[in-house]
């Protein structure tokens, strides 16, 4: 979708819609001239509550040639003392959804002008691309008929500062751009996105944006001593590797902020294999590596001042004569050794590798993202990621990040007792408790085990990674979750 930022007043545009905010408790100048214009016709249908303001409310009507704009879309926003970006990102969501279902390609935006908020333009640009998403690409039939946006204009009042809204509609823009590469990701099937896809992902990513890129195959990570990764990966065709990719946004001599991303690129359960209903969905399992990816390329595109670190352990974990089994003990990059209690808890065992060997960065901070427990999902549904971490100013930081951008966090205990589920009776720990209770807590704490002294946070991302239904700004399917959080993170650091 291509924008346009213009100085233009909203009632003298000439457009095929015009998407203007309106409150449930107050109403602002726009709406109030806009009601002139069409001869009170807002007025009674407020009067009426065929529209009342609330939030994510859309009212679509046609001036009928009373404005320069064919037709008029009334978003609702809420009570005016309780907006705020998210609210303005959720409003811009439901525009595009109903313009979409008027199938209205092109249209003018004066959202971002309710409540006067410095960072509106931001906020409505990153709600309208992302609302706008769609994942078409293995449907074959009717491309013809199928609804495509073509351009959205940024409307400013006079005198409105177009070189600093340009800027932060740019930004949004490259910040889409990441999270619509995680969505696409993530939404491709597990035949296509093999772990090989994701290592030429890195590698097309640092050709454009200039980062370092080194790809670890097979016999390299056997040679390391990557055991707990090449052992989840070697039931599978497609081998197992580990993606590193680097930003130095901050010179050559500041500490790096490193990412890892959990990349099963299929999660059969290997041995302990799943159940067949649903299995389908284990092609998100590399959600977290997405999001890393995504994080890399927002940030080269920002050209934000940090340091800046991806690694991606990538594996299928699938049945077969090589595959590892329960009571295998496997020796971990970091010395210790492992007995696998249960091969569907593979996650950790690529991500304790890959952990370990991200301290030779020595990070100022580290943060893993992944589709780890589906007890994180029994915790805390589809509406937050579960946070854990051993540095509470980090985890801070990142639930503060979370709100800002509406990635939500929410922290849970890393005590020492819940590691009493995970210690071996024949090896220094094992890869799953015998019982479900906390499972997102003890799949943390064993993560706990592999960071030594670095700041570390982790990220549950299960419940969040995919979306059953459709919200306002993400349509049904791959969030592209971690990140805008993410990003919102590096930023203010």
């Amino acid at each position: 979708m291509k924008i346009d930022v213009i100085s233009a007043n909203p009632l003298k545009h000439a457009s095929p819609a015009l998407v203007i905010g309106c409150f449930e408790d107050a109403k602002d100048d726009l709406f109030t001239a806009c009601d002139a214009a069409l001869d009170g016709c807002l007025g009674r249908l407020t009067a009426g509550r065929e529209f009342s303001g609330k939030a994510n409310s859309t009212r679509l009507i046609h001036t009928l040639g009373k404005l320069p704009a064919e037709r008029l879309l009334l978003v609702g926003l809420g009570k005016k003392a309780e907006l705020d970006d998210e609210r303005l990102r959720q409003a811009a969501g439901n525009a595009v959804q109903a313009l979409r279902a008027a199938r209205v390609a092109s249209f003018a935006t004066a959202l971002h002008l309710a409540g006067r908020l410095e960072t509106a333009p931001e906020a409505v640009t990153v709600g309208t691309l992302l609302g706008s998403y769609a994942f078409e690409q293995y449907k074959t039939k009717d491309k013809d008929e199928r609804f495509g946006f073509e351009a959205m204009t940024l409307l400013l009042p006079k005198g409105g500062n177009r070189k600093e809204a340009g800027v932060r509609v740019g930004a949004a823009v490259t910040l889409c751009r990441g999270v619509g590469l995680a969505r696409d990701l993530v939404s491709h099937p597990g035949n296509v996105v093999t772990t090989g896809y994701l290592a030429d992902t890195a590698r097309e990513l640092a050709g454009r944006h200039g980062l370092g890129c080194r790809v670890y195959e097979q016999d390299e990570l056997e040679e390391l001593g990557m055991n707990a990764l090449v052992g989840v990966g070697k039931g599978a065709a497609e081998p197992p590797r580990l993606i590193v990719l680097e930003y130095k946004g901050a010179g050559a001599k500041g500490r790096p902020v490193v990412l890892v991303g959990k990349g099963i690129t299929f999660d059969s359960g290997g041995i302990s294999i799943k159940p067949g209903a649903g299995m389908e969905e284990m092609k998100t399992d590399m959600a977290g590596a997405a999001a890393v990816l995504g994080t890399m390329a927002a940030a080269a595109g920002l050209k934000l001042a940090v340091n800046l670190v991806g690694i991606v352990p990538t594996a299928e974990n699938m049945p077969d004569g090589k595959a590892y089994k329960p009571g295998d003990v496997l020796t971990s990059l970091s010395g210790q050794t492992i007995e696998i209690t249960n091969t569907d808890a593979e996650g950790r065992l690529i991500l304790c590798d890959a952990l370990h060997f991200a301290q030779k960065y020595r990070p100022a901070a580290m943060i893993d993202l992944a589709t780890l427990t589906g007890a994180c999902v029994v915790a805390l549904g589809h509406e937050a990621s579960g946070l854990m971490g051993n540095d509470q100013r980090l985890v801070d930081a990142l639930k503060r990040a979370g709100e800002e951008c509406g990635e939500r966090l929410w922290q849970l205990p890393l005590w020492d007792e819940y590691g009493e589920a995970m210690k071996s009776d024949i090896a220094d720990l094992r890869n799953a408790a015998g019982s479900r209770d906390g499972g997102s807590i003890t799949a943390g704490w064993f993560l706990k085990q592999f960071v030594g002294k670095t700041r570390w946070a982790h990220l549950d991302i299960a419940g969040t990674a995919w979306s059953d239904k459709a919200r306002p700004y993400c349509p049904k399917g791959a969030t592209g979750v971690g990140v805008r959080l993410l990003i919102e993170y590096l930023r203010g650091r």
